[in-house]
């Protein structure tokens, strides 16, 4: 089913470009979208086509319809994920450890877009028909905390609040090795490696500022525990930021290929066998809300093996104190 919008301009909004008006009009729908509405000619002015760059006049009469939404072409599918918060206007998601965020080159199938699918037929359509929803995302293998869009005005808002860096996000690594300092801040550019396309790195010829903020939270023998605040948002940029300080997020297949010393007690060693994955969690992620403007956070814990190693490491400090 078709929807018609019709808005009239007042002598305020006089002289102002076409798609200019209709993106403050229209704030649910992105810019990309006017102007695909404007050059299929579903954008009219008294009726007629128009061109973006057409300087709207006092009591002109705009309308622009809208086709009715396409059948997505990526399939539903029964896909469990926890959900910590769901209204009409957002979802708030625990991403499992190995799903992919939204279907790409080669695949179409078992990520969590088709798991949201078949959850909900409501979600934003700003990032295209493979993207439903999807505001942000985590690597395939780092777990935690999503915020999704069920409409578009939301989504366009939480699109701006990780632009501007008002949200926040924290997330915990455990990492190989004793981090020095306590605290501090890794800048490195980053961009697709020269050598290896598919990994990031800082030996790149198109470089992008990074920045990630870091503290210690606990220290183990051979291990450190890190609360993470990117400032930025770059591909893989927390993973790439620790490997290039020599301390790589544990289980890292690509950026943190480590053989465990042969001091590291046994338990620990086949602990480390157990886990399914890079150590790296979404811990917590802040917004405002985009209907309501409420400032709310939400957190989730490990996956089960994550928080299984962290036991075996408690363990193995209350046995060097009794020693």
């Amino acid at each position: 089913m078709t929807e018609t919008r019709t808005f009239t301009v007042n002598a305020s909004e006089a002289a102002k470009r076409l798609d200019v008006f209709l993106s403050e009009k229209a704030r649910d729908l992105s810019r990309s979208s006017l102007k695909t509405l404007i050059q299929n000619n579903e954008a009219l002015v008294n009726g007629a086509k128009a061109k973006p760059s057409l300087r709207v006049k006092e009591g002109d009469s705009i309308t622009i319809t809208m086709p009715p939404p396409r059948s997505p072409e990526t399939p539903a599918e029964q896909i469990p994920f926890e959900i910590l918060y769901e209204d009409d206007h957002v979802m708030v998601v625990n991403k499992p450890r190995g799903l992919t965020v939204h279907p790409g080159a080669g695949r179409k199938s078992q990520t969590l877009v088709n798991a949201l699918l078949f959850h909900t037929r409501r979600l934003s359509d700003v990032g295209g028909p493979q993207r439903p929803g999807i505001v942000h995302r985590l690597d395939k293998d780092t777990s935690g905390v999503m915020i999704v869009a069920k409409d578009n005005r939301s989504h366009l808002d939480l699109s701006n609040q990780f632009k501007e860096h008002s949200t926040k996000r924290v997330y915990h690594a455990l990492c190989w090795g004793n981090v020095l300092p306590e605290s501090g801040a890794i800048e490195l550019s980053l961009g697709r490696d020269v050598k290896d396309r598919k990994k990031i790195s800082g030996k790149t010829r198109k470089k992008r500022h990074a920045k990630t903020n870091f503290k210690v939270i606990k220290r183990f023998q051979g291990f450190t525990l890190l609360e993470i605040r990117p400032e930025t948002g770059r591909t893989h940029q927390i993973r790439v930021h620790l490997a290039s300080l020599k301390h790589p997020v544990l289980a890292d297949p690509v950026y943190g290929k480590r053989t465990p010393p042969a001091a590291l007690p046994a338990e620990i060693k086949e602990g480390l066998k157990k886990l399914k994955g890079q150590f790296l969690h979404a811990k917590t992620l802040g917004i405002k809300h985009p209907k309501t403007g409420e400032v709310m956070e939400f957190s989730s814990g490990y996956p089960q093996d994550m928080e299984g190693f962290i036991g075996l490491l408690n363990e193995g400090l209350k046995n060097d104190r009794k020693n």
